[in-house]
């Protein structure tokens, strides 16, 4: 069991939580939510011990070991990926190192033969023999093959890195795992995998993610940062967001009874105040009215920006009209030979293991890049906006969010562009900030303004959901699902993907399959092929 007890944290006059009082059950998983900056990560920090609370503070069971999924991606280049498995449980790797040097000695005194017994029995009861098939388990369902295990950590690239890690934070079983986004980078077959094994972990999970089928899929209970405080329900993130949302509309229409009888008392009193035979009925209603409070709603640090998109005209049926096109994947080869039709009501997620092929398809049919090999044609009746993975070219520059945005509004009144803004979550003085220094959210916010902007009747969007919060990606998934026009998107939110597309488009290093299916249809033929 983890307890939190009194804590509070604050930088500067800005409290991100105060007094918090919680208890965090084993055989449970906890879900870490709340809006961008709300302190999430920062609370699995206090939690793991990293950080320390203004007040307040944090306790286990004795003999209780925590495991953290670490963010330093490069904190390992010198050890093997096995060896950066096995140093997150320490007091095992620590054996091991003490067994190899005991058994590298060329004679043993009696003392160090005494020591390599207790070494070895220590070793074998917290699951030191089995340690290396362990990991290897761990390490083959996250997408690490065997032909890697005894490379160099310098020697993967960043997305295994980061599987290593999670690996190095599942490993030997700890009685709590504490997990900040874990399922990025991840592709569609190792989140079902984390997902199956996080459901069978029988100790304590406490995870941060913005992934709303993850959460459903594998938390008990969520954990809500909001208005100051941290609560805590029972149920997962679906059922979290409903009862949420029941609950506010009855405070309001609870605010909005009260309002109204007190209008009606004051009414009467205002009617009747100088009326004698009134009169002492008008001093009760007062008596009333004194009484009775309209409840205060706390601010909360929860935002849903306004996406809406617009078409300025319908698209015609012909759409997009691909033959034999060749598409450059960088390091994972050529795809050859692909033939693609778009039609105006196709809402398309493009899948597949590779980045690189997908980003290659959206510049190459945006006009970013010239095709090696092949025919794009876009319908005379087209007008696309690309929203690319990559978007630093666009903020290069010092100009003011308010100037950004009116580079892509045909209307230029400022009142115009600062409304516009402020639905998206930029009020006041933040729209007045430098390109330059926002966040990634914050960009991602600002090419969607650009996008809707624009009126596009064909919409290509490449990973739009990195780096949003909940709400925001809430806000997209809605905004898109309504969206008249055709789509061509991908995305590592699976919720996302499945209330979107109606047709897949999955490529491959050795070609391509486009079927008319849900994404939930095209995970189940994939389970199917691997049986």
């Amino acid at each position: 069991m983890l307890n939190v007890s009194q804590v509070s944290l604050q930088y500067g006059s800005r409290i991100l939580f105060k007094d918090v009082n919680l208890s965090f059950q084993s055989g449970n998983c906890y879900g870490v939510i709340g809006a961008n900056g709300a302190g999430k990560s920062t609370f699995l920090k206090i939690l793991s011990g990293e950080l320390e609370p203004n007040t307040g503070g944090i306790s286990k069971d004795a003999g209780e070991r925590i495991a953290v999924l670490k963010q330093d991606h490069f904190a390992y280049e010198n050890n093997t990926v096995l060896e950066t498995v096995f140093m997150g449980f320490t007091e095992l790797y620590e054996l091991s190192k003490k067994r190899d040097e005991l058994y590298a000695l060329p004679e043993m005194t009696e003392e160090q033969g005494m020591e390599a017994m207790e070494v070895e029995t220590r070793f074998g009861e917290i699951g030191g023999y089995e340690a290396d098939s362990n990991a290897a388990v761990l390490l083959k369902g996250l997408g690490i093959s065997e032909e890697f295990h005894q490379s160099l950590m310098s020697d993967l690239d960043g997305n295994q890195k980061i599987r290593v890690l999670l690996a190095q934070a599942l490993f030997g079983n700890p009685d709590i795992l504490l997990l900040d986004e874990p399922t990025n980078h991840l592709d569609v077959e190792s989140i079902n995998w984390l997902e199956d094994y996080l459901e069978r972990f029988e100790n304590t999970v406490i995870v941060v993610s913005h992934d709303r089928h993850f959460l459903n899929r594998v938390c008990t209970h969520i954990c809500d940062i909001d208005y100051g405080k941290i609560n805590i329900y029972a149920g997962n993130y679906e059922f979290w967001y409903e009862a949420s949302q029941l609950a506010q509309k009855q405070r309001k229409d609870q605010n909005r009874r009260a309002e109204d009888k007190i209008e009606e008392l004051k009414s009467f009193i205002r009617r009747f105040a100088s009326n004698a035979s009134k009169a002492k009925q008008a001093t009760s209603r007062k008596k009333l009215l004194d009484k009775m409070t309209v409840e205060e709603m706390p601010a909360s640090s929860r935002k849903f920006p306004w996406v809406n998109f617009k078409m300025e005209r319908e698209p015609g049926k012909i759409v997009l009209e691909i033959n034999d096109l060749t598409l450059d994947g960088g390091e994972v080869g050529e795809l050859k030979g692909l033939n693609f039709s778009l039609g105006n009501q196709d809402k398309v997620a493009l899948v597949g293991e590779f980045d690189t092929l997908k980003s290659a398809f959206f510049e190459t049919i945006a006009g970013e890049v010239e095709p090696k090999k092949g025919n794009i044609k876009w319908g005379t009746t087209i007008n696309y906006n690309y929203f690319p993975r990559n978007n630093d070219k666009f903020f290069n520059t010092d100009l003011t969010l308010v100037d950004w945005l009116r580079q892509y509004s045909v209307e230029q009144d400022e009142t115009f562009i600062r409304g516009f803004l402020g639905r998206m979550l930029f009020t006041g003085e933040e729209a007045l900030k430098s390109s330059k220094v926002l966040s990634g959210g914050e960009k991602v916010r600002c090419m969607l303004s650009r996008m809707m902007l624009s009126n596009a009747n064909t919409l290509l969007l490449d990973e739009p959901t990195s780096h949003l919060d909940l709400e925001s990606i809430t806000a997209l998934n809605n905004g898109l699902k309504a969206y008249a026009g055709p789509v061509i998107f991908c995305t590592q939110d699976h919720e996302f993907a499945q209330t979107v597309a109606n047709r897949i488009l999955e490529l491959t290093s050795t070609g391509y399959v486009d079927r008319t299916i849900s994404f939930d249809e095209w995970l189940e033929s994939k389970k199917g092929k691997r049986k």
